[in-house]
Formats: structure tokens, sequence, C-alpha cells
């Protein structure tokens, strides 16, 4: 929930559980694009352009920015420095604090964004 928003997005995953889906850290790739990421945030969204790595456990391999659940983006067309991202138990660059929401900067599409928000995983 982003201010009084409500969004959601279904993620079809098939595993034993969400813990086995992220506790060993390896990547698994989605397929839901970086619109569908954007909408869960809302019109005050932003990633930057490249990378668009998607899924869980995505990582970008020099700042370590990441996602357990999410997707990042780069402003090089790379996976090493990313400066943007949007979902859940996220961290790294350029704002560590921010564990659920969006955090973008360096020619993000929609700006520099610091947006905390309060998140759901509902799994069946």
């Amino acid at each position: 929930m982003v201010g009084n928003q409500i969004n959601f997005v279904v993620v079809n995953q098939t595993a034993n559980s969400l813990y086995a889906l992220i506790a060993d850290g390896q990547h698994r790739a989605t397929s839901l694009g970086r619109d569908t990421w954007k909408k869960l945030i809302g019109l005050e969204a932003s990633l930057q352009h490249n990378c668009n790595k998607e899924g869980f456990n995505a990582v970008c391999s020099v700042t370590r920015t990441r996602a357990r659940i999410g997707i990042l983006g780069n402003n090089e067309d790379n996976c090493h420095s990313c400066d943007s991202r949007i979902g859940f138990g996220t961290a790294g660059h350029p704002d560590g604090s921010n564990k659920c929401g969006n955090t973008a900067a360096g020619s993000s599409d929609n700006g520099d964004k610091r947006i905390k928000a309060m998140g759901y995983i509902l799994v069946q």
C-alpha cells in the first residue's frame, strides 16, 4: 500500500513454499515486465531504463542492490551498478533503509524517488 492506494500483482510461480523460492539466494526470474512492477507503486513510480532484472532474489553484482521479490533498474546497459528498484525485501544503493517500495536515482524515468510502501505477500 502506498498512501491509501492498494495495488496488487499476481506472480504465478510453482514451488513448495515461498521459503523454497528465496532461501538459497538463487535468482528465479519472472516475466511481469517493468510496467507491471511500476503499477504496484502508482503514478510516482520510477526506474532506470536498463537491466530490468526481475523475480525472486534479483541482485546487481557491484552495488549489491537487491530485491527478494521485485525488479532492478540501471542507467547503464548491464546489471552491475543498479540505482533503482521496486519490490519487497529490497536493499542497496542509493537508500538501504527502504525495504519495501521504490527507490530510484541516476537518470530514472520518473526522477529520483524514495517511496516506502506497506507490502503484503499472499501465498497459495
